[in-house]
């Protein structure tokens, strides 16, 4: 989906020494890079046609969760009930219980330390207005503490003695998020920061531990610099903690649990080594005075590596490997200077758990693992055994993992030779390398983001229906380090297309496809992208899906929300000069060259691209006499969070790809 891209200023001054370890030490995964060694996989038991839309998207899904300060309870957000609503469940597994009931989604929960309130924001119809809750895990008893409709307040988190709650702010109109703190006791409110410029925004506010500092991130608008500030909050002024030439990113993860004036180090992540996200240690102060100190990196690799959090004794600290696509977790040794794996299944392993995802004592590690055959759960790792607990579980009953395939990951140049392309490919069991079948390309959203190596129920049921999927990871993804996931700056719908276009050319080398049976779809800039690659290469296509896309850049500039404006201008350039890019890269300017048939949807509340950028589309395309189907779902924002709504939309697309993308009709099974 379409994000929006947090803030950061250029400051130039002096770089931040630094301290390194030595080169990368995690290894390439291997890729298949022949695409004639690509073969579908024999399974004599696998249920064809099976996997219906209804099953795959009543599987639930669990969201961010947040410890109970006993540790015996996880809060969580999950759509059990049709909506992202707030769950309860027992630390060592049982019944969850539903805690909060209500028809606007919601999310960020975040457990009070006295346990007496959890704090979470909802908005209303996916306006992303958001305001923040607070709800009883006792008696139920919900209370809306902002009450803003045209400022929207987002993730909350704690003071250490639970008398202040530190979130985000954003004016309706404006495009830089500020921090506040709310008072509990007095029932006031704090501007922590004020007066951003609306090329700035803020971030992240982490608290010290003893609660008289918030650290937290301010990013640029383009996205490629960042910096980490310290707040006093008794005084309320913010000190520089990342002074640095260039543009460079950097992100504040944690505190240890020291004292600020015992010499406290911050948990960073920074691509300033390297050009790739790596983890440092961060200095913060020497006999009171902040200031900024050097930063200790403790890693030094060419993947994506992101911190977590410090263990509650401050001995380790938690950090994720981004690997191709596949995250681990990893446990550091702050004396040892160890980092070692925890063992978890391959797919995406992440740290949860709110502000921290270690229980109190430590003795435990809350976090979620989503894989290509099973949807996102909530898992308990115990430290002292090296074993972990599932706590959730999200699949229904008729939704087999083994009926599901695991993606091959591929590597492929692109058009231009600059590039090596990663992407997951899925392929049906079964399939005949005959030349006839069908064929779905995936395109992300963001457009920086990453399709990783996880659950997707539309892509499980296409290769299930027997169209082989591609999932590209085209320039301007994250992942695969500064370098690449700028190379489509000023340059959108530009070789970012020409990446997922050379990944069609790479797949119709398998030997598997007709060449005419290939369909594109994708969400948000993947919805973007979809527009773009019908338009520009028509011959492509024999049905394209656009999702929440956006078509004209000049109308999307006008109507989308400040933030996302801020940053198309930052990505793009002005409008007046780079008038020309903006009229080529806006596919709405040819509409004419369509001859695929299309399916379009979109949230009537959507703030990131709006339902008028489908409209123009449905619009142009009837009037010249082409093929259109759309649907826009008034009660929705960017994307689908009610389950009747993700079933009829997928239903809908699921239907539309079967009537003009026909797979061939191998039955994918052995038992025929």
């Amino acid at each position: 989906m379409r994000s929006f891209v947090s803030f950061a200023i250029v400051i130039l001054m002096s770089t931040v020494i630094a301290e390194t370890t030595a080169a990368q030490t995690l290894p390439t995964p291997q890729a298949v890079t022949d695409p004639k060694q690509i073969a579908s996989k024999p399974n004599a038991q696998v249920e064809p046609r099976s996997l219906t839309i209804e099953k795959l998207y009543m599987t639930r899904q669990v969201g961010r969760p947040t410890w109970s300060p006993d540790g015996k309870q996880i809060a969580f957000v999950s759509n059990m009930s049709g909506r992202n609503n707030l769950w309860l469940v027992p630390s060592d597994g049982g019944w969850p219980v539903q805690l909060t009931v209500s028809d606007q989604r919601q999310a960020a929960p975040a457990w009070s330390p006295d346990g007496k309130w959890i704090a979470y924001q909802s908005d209303f119809d996916g306006d992303e207005q958001w305001d923040i809750f607070l709800v009883s895990p006792t008696t139920g008893r919900v209370v809306n503490l902002t009450q803003t409709r045209e400022i929207a307040e987002g993730n909350p988190t704690w003071s250490p003695d639970g008398r202040y709650l530190a979130y985000e702010v954003k004016p309706k109109t404006s495009a830089a998020y500020e921090i506040d703190v709310y008072d509990m006791v007095m029932r006031e409110v704090k501007h922590i920061t004020t007066k951003t410029p609306q090329d700035l925004s803020n971030s992240d506010p982490i608290w010290s531990k003893d609660g008289k500092y918030i650290v937290y991130t301010q990013e640029q608008a383009k996205g490629t610099d960042s910096n980490i500030f310290i707040a006093d909050v008794a005084t309320g002024k913010s000190t520089l903690l990342t002074p640095h030439e260039g543009e460079q990113r950097f992100w504040a993860n944690d505190i240890d649990p020291r004292p600020i004036p015992d010499g406290t180090k911050i948990l960073i992540t920074s691509n300033a080594a390297n050009g790739y996200d790596n983890i440092g240690l961060l200095d913060l102060s020497d006999k009171g005075a902040l200031h900024p100190g050097p930063i200790k990196w403790l890693t030094h690799d060419k993947w994506e590596i992101r911190g977590s959090e410090f263990s509650p004794d401050g001995k380790h600290v938690t950090f994720t490997a981004n690997v191709d696509g596949n995250v681990e977790i990893y446990l550091h040794d702050l004396a040892a200077g160890k980092s070692t794996a925890l063992p978890l299944p391959k797919g995406l392993n992440e740290p949860a758990g709110g502000h921290t995802a270690f229980t109190k004592d430590g003795s435990r590690l809350l976090y979620n693992h989503n894989g290509p055959t099973a949807p996102g759960d909530l898992w308990v790792y115990h430290i002292a055994t090296g074993k972990s607990q599932q706590v959730t579980h999200s699949l229904v009953a008729g939704v087999r993992s083994e009926d599901m395939v695991e993606p091959f990951l591929v590597h492929y140049p692109s058009r231009d030779g600059k590039w090596t392309i990663s992407a997951f490919l899925y392929v049906p069991f079964n399939m005949a390398r005959n030349g006839k079948n069908a064929a779905i390309v995936y395109i992300h959203g963001g457009p920086t983001s990453q399709t990783m190596n996880l659950f997707n129920r539309f892509i499980q049921f296409a290769a299930n229906q027997g169209y082989m999927v591609l999932a590209p990871n085209y320039r301007g993804s994250t992942g695969y380090g500064k370098e690449f996931q700028q190379a489509n700056l000023f340059d959108m719908g530009g070789g970012d297309l020409q990446d997922v276009l050379a990944g069609v050319d790479w797949i119709k080398q398998t030997g598997h496809l007709d060449p005419k049976k290939i369909a594109v779809m994708g969400g948000s800039y993947g919805g973007y992208l979809s527009m773009m690659a019908v338009t520009k290469a028509p011959d492509v296509w024999a049905a394209g899906v656009p999702i929440v896309p956006f078509v004209n850049w000049f109308t999307e500039i006008e109507h989308e929300d400040p933030v996302l404006q801020q940053s198309d201008l930052a990505t793009m350039g002005d409008v007046v000069k780079n008038k020309a890019l903006y009229e080529d890269r806006s596919p709405i300017n040819f509409i004419d060259q369509i001859k695929a048939p299309l399916l379009l949807l979109a949230g009537g509340h959507d703030p990131r691209c709006p339902k008028s950028e489908t409209q123009q589309v449905v619009d142009a395309i009837k009037k010249r006499g082409g093929t259109v189907d759309y649907k826009i779902y008034d009660n929705e924002g960017h994307g689908f969070a009610r389950v009747e709504n993700q079933i009829d939309a997928y239903q809908r697309v699921a239907d539309f790809l079967l009537a003009h993308v026909v797979p061939a009709d191998c039955s994918c099974s052995l038992n025929d």
